[in-house]
């Protein structure tokens, strides 16, 4: 797995990539919607967010589907949004924080040909800051309690680490230049 730290680089026009789809990965915070919409337009391609696509299909809301169904239905219909969504070709996709702990998730992610994972990855401070301390955003249910939260995001790095191919740190990278970073491990 490569990992990135350093400065970005100023990238060419979409050359002839070496994947059909990118994968963003990561803990809550990382940017992986952000991202990855700005990474579909600079490669001009789709952008799917997994959450976004699941409450689209079910027409309820991802914490309506954990009220009504529980957690074990939520997962199953995320891997199969995720399958479907594997399935698109010239595409950023935003996975869920969660989606690498299903086995089911990690399995698509490992087998489907001319994929590109990349685990967008930030120390747990700097990501529950990036989610809590935003002006105006709403508390995430899932950090009301913040030692939970870090026990959660602990237990989900080796996940991420797996299914990834790149680990780009964007602790100290604006959004062009995580951007730029994904798109140097794409040529």
């Amino acid at each position: 797995m490569t990992t990135l730290v350093a400065e970005s680089a100023v990238i060419p026009p979409p050359a002839t990539l070496l994947t059909e789809r990118v994968v963003l990965t990561g803990f809550m915070g990382a940017g992986k919607s952000t991202v990855g919409r700005l990474l579909a337009a600079d490669l001009g391609w789709d952008f799917l967010d997994v959450d976004a696509v699941i409450e689209r299909h079910a027409g309820n809301t991802i914490e309506e589907i954990f009220a009504t169904h529980g957690e074990a239905e939520f997962r199953r219909r995320e891997s199969a949004a995720i399958a479907r969504s594997l399935g698109a070709r010239n595409t950023v996709i935003a996975l869920g924080g969660g989606a690498p702990e299903e086995v089911t998730n990690r399995l698509l992610l490992e087998q489907t040909p001319n994929t590109t994972v990349v685990f967008l990855d930030a120390p747990f401070a700097v990501l529950f800051d990036r989610c809590v301390l935003q002006e105006g955003a709403a508390v995430r249910p899932n950090l009301q309690d913040p030692d939970a939260a870090a026990k959660r995001f602990q237990r989900r790095i080796p996940h991420y680490i797996r299914c990834s191919s790149h680990r780009i740190v964007t602790e100290n990278l604006s959004i062009e230049q995580t951007v730029a970073a994904i798109r140097a491990q794409l040529l």
